[in-house]
């Protein structure tokens, strides 16, 4: 009986341990995932700026005539 109640500590021990790194790995996924959508955000931003440009450089350019 007393061995048993010591595997039982044992695996109970491990199994808390065992959720400790899952919530930890959880939190460290959850702050990479903040960083690459503000990541992203900042991206996107100059993206929408580059696209602004050309559409304005696009626009200055006068037309053709034909001949």
């Amino acid at each position: 009986m007393k061995t048993e109640l010591n595997e039982l500590e044992g695996k109970i021990a491990q199994l808390a341990e065992l959720c400790q790194r899952l919530r930890q790995d959880n939190n460290e996924i959850r702050q990479a995932l903040v960083m690459s959508q503000d990541e992203n955000r900042r991206l996107q931003d100059k993206v929408d700026g580059a696209k602004a440009r050309i559409q304005t450089l696009l626009q200055s350019i006068p037309e053709g005539t034909a001949e």
